[in-house]
This record gives C-alpha cells, sequence and structure tokens, in this order.
C-alpha cells in the first residue's frame, strides 16, 4: 500500500504593499502625534500657569509703578482713589481681583467695595510685605484664585504697600482645557496629512516598482540570483553613469577578479579592464557589438555587448562573454568524434570492397589467391590501424590521427606516425583539447606548407614519459624564413593573406595555460619541426 505523501501547506499571501506600508506609516505617525500630545498635555498646564502668572505679574507691577497708586497710599483709606483704578484694570483684563493694601494690610480696594478698609486675609502676603514678590494659590474672601504680590515702593525707593492679584483657579482650568484642545486639533490635522502623504507615497511606490508586489519582488531577485550563478558565461552590467553594478560569480573567475559572496554588488571590476572600457563605449554609442573577440589577461573571450533602453533612453549596457578557448576546445572534441566516425565509415567502405574482392576469388575458386589478399590486407590493418589503435589509447586522438592520414593521402602526401610514439588515454579535457589543437594545426599547416609540392613527407611523434607528452610534428616543405620566426606565434601573423594567423596563436596560448611549451626549429629549403611539451594525466599506463 502506496503511503500518502504529507500535503504541502499553502504558502500564507503576504500583504500587499499599499496596505502594508499603509499599516506602519500610520502606527508610526500615530505613534509620534500621541507621544506629542502626551508630552505636551502635561506640560501645557504648567505652560499656561506660567503665563496667566506672568500676566498678573506684569500688572500688578504696572500698578506698582502707576504715580497714582504711589501718592493715594500716602493717604487714609477714605481719601484715596484707588478703587476705581483697580477695577477699570480688573475688568479690562478679566481678572478675579486687584486689592492694594498698606504696610499694615489694610485693603484700599477689593471687588466687594464693603471690604475695603480691612485687614487682607491670608499669610502669603506676608512675603510681599517684607519687599519680595510672591506667587501663591490660597483662598482669601472670595473663591480659591492663583495670586500674585508684588510691593510698591515711592519715590525714595521706600516700601508703602503692596499689590495683590488673583486669577480665579477656573479661569486658569478653562486656559489650560483650551490650549489643550489647540493640540489635539493639531494632531487631528497632523493625522490627516499623514493619511493624504501615505496615499501619495503609496502610489508612487507602485509606480516605481512597475506594480509589482514585495514577495514577487523578492521571487525575482532569488529567481535572478539563481539564473546568474548557474550560467556559465560571464555577465557585468552598468548603469547610465558608468558605474558597473552587476559582476556574477562566472565573470569574476573569467577576468580573474577577487571572489564575492554576493551576486550583486558595488565592487565593480577594475576600470582600467577591457570589459569595463568595451562597457563605456556601448553606452555613449549606443549600438551593440556582438560576437568580439577580446584579449583580457591572456584569455581569449567571444563578448557581446548590448545597451539597456528602457522609454528610449538608454539606461545602461551588458556585456556577456565566454572564454573562446573553452568553445574551440568543444568544437574540437566534436570534430575529433566527427573525424573518428568519417574515418571508420571510409574503413567500412573499405573493408566491404575487399570482402566482395575474397568473395569474387571464392567463386573462382582462386584459393592461393585469396589466402594472399588475406594476409595482405590483415598486414595493412596491423600497420596502419591495429598499430594506431594499439599505440594511442584514446579512441578521440587515434580517430583524429586516422582523419589526419587520410587527409594528407587525399591531397598526395604521406604522413607517418613514429613507431616509438604512445599516448595513454587520459581524462583531463583541457589536456585532451590542447593535444587536439597542437597536432591538429600543426598537421594542417604543414599540408599547407607542401602544397607546392607533390608526395610530402609528414612525420608525427607522440611520446608520453614521467607525466609529460611530448608531440613533434616536422615535415620536409619549404621551411620558414629566420626572420619569421620569433613571429609566427603572433595573433594574426601569417603569409597566406587575411583572415589568418590564429592556429599558432591558440596552440601557444593553450600549451602555455596547461604548463607546457613549444618550441621550433627550421631550415628553408629543407624541413620544419615543432616539439610540443604538454603534462598529461596518463597514469600508470604503459605501452
Amino acid at each position: 500500500m502506496t503511503t500518502p505523501q504529507p500535503a504541502i501547506p499553502a504558502r500564507k499571501r503576504p500583504m500587499k504593499l499599499n496596505t502594508l506600508v499603509t499599516l506602519m506609516l500610520s502606527a508610526v505617525i500615530v505613534l509620534v502625534l500621541l507621544s506629542v500630545h502626551m508630552f505636551y498635555f502635561f506640560q501645557i498646564g504648567a505652560s499656561t500657569r506660567a503665563q496667566l502668572e506672568d500676566k498678573a505679574m506684569a500688572v500688578a507691577r504696572t500698578l506698582a509703578r502707576s504715580p497714582e497708586i504711589q501718592q493715594a497710599l500716602t493717604q487714609p483709606v477714605a481719601n484715596a482713589n484707588i478703587q476705581p483704578i483697580a477695577k477699570a484694570v480688573e475688568e479690562s483684563n478679566n481678572l478675579l481681583f486687584i486689592t492694594v493694601t498698606n504696610m499694615d494690610g489694610i485693603r484700599y480696594s477689593h471687588r466687594n467695595p464693603e471690604l475695603v478698609g480691612k485687614h487682607f486675609i491670608g499669610e502669603d502676603i506676608g512675603p510681599a510685605l517684607r519687599g519680595h514678590e510672591n506667587v501663591s494659590v490660597n483662598k482669601g474672601s472670595l473663591a480659591k484664585a492663583l495670586r500674585v504680590f508684588t510691593p510698591v515702593y515711592n519715590v525714595e525707593d521706600r516700601q508703602i504697600g503692596v499689590v495683590a492679584i488673583g486669577i480665579s483657579l477656573d479661569a486658569v482650568t478653562d486656559q489650560i482645557n483650551e490650549s489643550r484642545w489647540s493640540i489635539i486639533w493639531t494632531i487631528l490635522i497632523g493625522t490627516l496629512a499623514g493619511a493624504i502623504g501615505t496615499f501619495v507615497l503609496v502610489r508612487v511606490l507602485k509606480r516605481i516598482l512597475f506594480g509589482l508586489e514585495p514577495y514577487e519582488i523578492s521571487t525575482l531577485f532569488e529567481q535572478r540570483q539563481a539564473i546568474l550563478n548557474s550560467v556559465k558565461e560571464g555577465v557585468v552590467a552598468m548603469d547610465d553613469q558608468a558605474q558597473v553594478t552587476l559582476v556574477n560569480q562566472a565573470a569574476r573567475t573569467l577576468l580573474n577578479e577577487p571572489s564575492s559572496s554576493g551576486m550583486i554588488d558595488n565592487e565593480g571590476i577594475d576600470d582600467a579592464s577591457v570589459i569595463n572600457q568595451h562597457l563605456r563605449d556601448v553606452l555613449h554609442s549606443g549600438r551593440a557589438r556582438r560576437d568580439e573577440e577580446l584579449n583580457v589577461n591572456g584569455r581569449l573571450l567571444l563578448c557581446n555587448t548590448v545597451p539597456v533602453r528602457s522609454q528610449g533612453r538608454i539606461i545602461g549596457a551588458v556585456c556577456t562573454f565566454r572564454d573562446k578557448t573553452e568553445i574551440s576546445r568543444l568544437m574540437q572534441r566534436l570534430t575529433g568524434m566527427v573525424n573518428y566516425v568519417d574515418a571508420l565509415r571510409e574503413r567500412s567502405h573499405e573493408f566491404m570492397n575487399k570482402l566482395h574482392v575474397i568473395l569474387g576469388l571464392l567463386h573462382m575458386k582462386n584459393y592461393a589467391q585469396v589466402e594472399a589478399y588475406i594476409l595482405k590486407t590483415a598486414n595493412n590493418y596491423q600497420t596502419e590501424i591495429g598499430y594506431l589503435l594499439d599505440r594511442i589509447k584514446s579512441p578521440v586522438i587515434a580517430g583524429f590521427l586516422l582523419s589526419k592520414i587520410n587527409r594528407a593521402s587525399d591531397c598526395g602526401h604521406r604522413l607517418t606516425i613514429s613507431d616509438a610514439s604512445f599516448v595513454p588515454d587520459s581524462g583531463n579535457e583541457d589536456q585532451m583539447a590542447a593535444l587536439i589543437t597542437v597536432v591538429g594545426n600543426l598537421v594542417e599547416n604543414a599540408i599547407d606548407a607542401l602544397s607546392e609540392q607533390t608526395e610530402g613527407e609528414i612525420h608525427v611523434m607522440l611520446h608520453y614519459q614521467n607525466g609529460w607528452l611530448a608531440c613533434e610534428v616536422s615535415d620536409d616543405g619549404p621551411g620558414i624564413e629566420p626572420a619569421n620566426l620569433a613571429t609566427i606565434f603572433d595573433k594574426g601573423f601569417s603569409t597566406k593573406g587575411e583572415n589568418r594567423g590564429v592556429g599558432l596563436f591558440l596552440l601557444k596560448q593553450q600549451t602555455e595555460n596547461l604548463g607546457g611549451g613549444v618550441t621550433v626549429e627550421s631550415e628553408p629549403g629543407v624541413f620544419t619541426q615543432f616539439l610540443v611539451q604538454l603534462p598529461w594525466d596518463g597514469g600508470n599506463q604503459s605501452a
């Protein structure tokens, strides 16, 4: 019985961007405004009371410096004219009372005229009678009030009385509440402004993000990271300010840049890099450059660089590139297999022809010739193919050499493999590709060199010893001029015309990349010999 697989729980759909931003900003705005409100709620009472105290003290000081008040305090209560002045100031400033007393605390004015001439009620007048201004909350003949006191001096600077002003605590409370309501209205208006700002911000963010939700952006980013990490091509991107914004790991490897843990970083490639300059050229010209070869740090890279456009404007450039050596290696590997198959096909047709000859001789009952023909065929096989497969253990290399033997034969020349040759099979693809490049280019160059003569001789020796493979290719062609020996490995150098001169350049490059070397000897009109040393992972195989 098959055990049922547990159901994969559905992923909870994340909150939408507009909802998330609205809630977060609303929470921040409300929290800030409430914090401000709570702070001012406790501070506004003390602030409002201080303002009222300052107002009452200012009125009291003004009255204390009034010549009329100072003159009246030198007269008896009945003759003084302070009550009308105090009443007018009291009404105009909405005060509970204004009381002026002499040094004995006898009232010269009061809200209740009947109390004029009587003693002031409250011990809080004491500091003022001793020449000190004072503020207190106390209850006298009227309601409980905020009371301020200031001394009155005459022209000789001698204290002659006190001015006391009272403000009803109910009025103080009303002022505080009114101030607090102003704060509440401010908070409500701030909340409304914050809500409008949040709405506008969400709309702008959605437009900038092309209507994508945050979880969609994160998913796209993860997929992009995975793609960049999986491709073998190097990818370098540049913005419209000519700043490198992206370098994937394959690009860093190909450009020999320091490794980075992230795909996206602002630590671009060297400003002097060929790739960097290539990107700048495309960014400024706006024209794509495809399938161009660039030599970067000894590597031959095949590059495609295109500008990035948005709404008709160039916003950057992207360069993708791959090591051409690797592409050449794959092509050579494929060519080797194709040559091997072609060689086997040719041998198959040849073998069928030989079978028909044998069949005809049998029908003719000419057994002696049948025997001689079979022995000759077997000897030829042992000489041409059996020997080759016995000494060259790699089928790809053996097939490649067999195809070159046939190619030389078709051109009217003879290619021989030295009896001392031995090549163990290698699992190193780089070494196999390099050997195919070496043998292929040298044999083709030899065939080209022999094109002006007939029945030329090409000699190939492949010998493995102690982890090194020596490859020697020589011919009896016209040779190489001594003046050209120093430049034959330069890219583009050729005596055969334009668009040539790549084979020996690739040969030298691949050989040296593996740690090997190449030398050449030539005597014009006599011979040319190339000797290539390659490291070879041949194991312990022996001839």
